[in-house]
């Protein structure tokens, strides 16, 4: 078997200007979202959610919380992923899909303070009912539709690639087929909902298929990133390009069988719900684990990263370690227990940590200052250390059965000590999300100096 290097090149300035500014607009919907963070963990805390009367906020704040750094951060890096693979063509097309997401995460970042929110828990896309709210949804996701559609446009327009670049790009390709496939499912979702549906029975409808869907999506992109991190900082990969290619053809298959989902069942019916929720557990992970264990044992073969490298390999090892764990604590689940958002935190935790790694490669190409230094080295293992904990946590306190999505009290010694420990890694990733955005910033800061690498 050979070993390959699964990298892209450089962009022009075009490309590059478009990336920086999705990428903006991630970082900025962490910087949104993480002002909510705080008061959630402390919400979800023993002992301080005596003091303040938190659940009215709990909820509204986890709702603008969760949109922004998991709805808007991912299908944000998924445009910096595209804008920066695709051709230069219609170049306007993807600065009005900026334009439209940008103002959508604005409108949601307000909409809590235009009127009653109403906060839903529903899956996946959590809601406020409230006007503002949902307009804001329908701008963002416009201009993720156009995004979509400008990335199948121009996916095939570069030549002159190397095997592993075209594998990289068509692994993005795949990304974009399974966003197309999402935006469909919520489309017939929403044409196929049942009469007598309301509230949360009728957003978790509307956004079940679509939400599973678009699970694939992130984790082709996460893929993208562990085979492009391993190979920058040294890792080198036992699997050939054509492999790399299956691998990722592979993985499209369960989104392909979305549609004879939504043609046996009714979108109310509760083996619509049943079906994709099979499909997750059994599709998820088939590219994920032999490219996963190809890149683990790439790492283990030459630990020692590539000089100037350190960071992106701890980004790509922590995403590694937090994806796994995430997927395993899958198998535990039982009932609606904090175990379930253990197991979710871990699978996006180990996503959000791999497009961290990708960001701090970027802003070289980019032409921003390369992040390095002790700081950065330690950062991703401050912030996969201390989700790993709070996944820990939950994991071990749904095992006590403490109810997910609620701020009761739990009573028992067992419950404390593992919404503590959940709590204690909670601030401790904060630290390390924060750590992040200032490294990002200060790269930023110092302006297009550096020149790309």
């Amino acid at each position: 078997m050979i070993a390959n290097q699964f990298t892209l090149p450089p962009v022009d300035i075009n490309a590059r200007r478009l990336t920086t500014a999705w990428l903006l607009l991630g970082l900025a919907a962490l910087v949104g979202g993480g002002l909510f963070t705080i008061l959630i963990v402390l919400s979800r805390t023993p002992f301080f959610q005596d003091f303040v009367p938190w659940v009215d906020f709990f909820r509204t704040a986890l709702v603008v919380h969760v949109n922004l750094t998991v709805l808007v951060w991912f299908l944000a890096f998924a445009g910096v992923f595209w804008s920066y693979s695709n051709s230069g063509r219609c170049l306007a097309c993807g600065w009005t899909a900026l334009l439209l997401c940008s103002l959508g995460t604005l409108i949601i970042v307000i909409s809590p303070f235009t009127g009653e929110s109403h906060p839903l828990m529903n899956n996946y896309v959590p809601v406020l009912q409230n006007k503002v709210f949902l307009a804001g949804l329908m701008v963002f996701g416009a201009g993720f539709l156009v995004l979509v559609i400008r990335s199948c446009l121009t996916a095939f327009d570069n030549d002159n690639q190397s095997s592993g670049e075209s594998s990289l790009r068509f692994g993005l390709f795949v990304a974009v087929v399974a966003s197309l496939f999402a935006l469909a499912a919520l489309l017939l979702s929403w044409l196929g909902i049942g009469p007598g549906f309301e509230g949360l029975a009728y957003y978790d409808r509307l956004f079940w298929g679509s939400g599973h869907i678009i699970q694939f999506s992130h984790t082709q992109l996460m893929l993208v990133a562990w085979l492009w991190l391993a190979s920058i900082s040294g890792a080198r990969l036992r699997l050939s390009a054509r492999v790399v290619l299956f691998l990722f053809i592979l993985g499209l298959q369960p989104v392909l069988a979305a549609p004879v989902i939504y043609l046996l069942f009714e979108v109310s019916s509760g083996q619509h719900l049943f079906w994709f929720m099979q499909l997750m557990m059994y599709g998820g992970a088939i590219a994920a684990v032999p490219i996963g264990a190809a890149t683990t044992l790439a790492i283990l073969e030459k630990w020692r990263p590539r000089p100037g490298f350190e960071v992106e390999r701890n980004a790509l090892l922590f995403s590694l370690i937090l994806f796994g764990a995430g997927g395993s604590i899958g198998f535990m689940i039982s009932g609606s227990t904090v175990t379930v958002p253990a197991h979710y935190h871990g699978s996006i935790v180990g996503i959000t940590i791999a497009f961290m790694g990708i960001s701090y490669h970027l802003l070289t190409q980019l032409g921003y200052r390369k992040v390095s230094g002790r700081m950065a080295r330690w950062q991703p293992g401050i912030y996969g250390g201390g989700q790993l904990l709070h996944i820990i946590g939950l994991a071990w306190s749904g095992g006590y059965n403490v109810a997910r999505k609620s701020t009761d009290a739990e009573r028992g010694i067992e419950q404390i000590a593992g919404m503590g420990l959940m709590g204690f890694g909670g601030l401790v990733s904060i630290i390390g999300g924060i750590t992040f955005l200032i490294l990002v910033y200060s790269s930023l800061k110092a302006g297009r100096g550096a020149k790309a690498a």
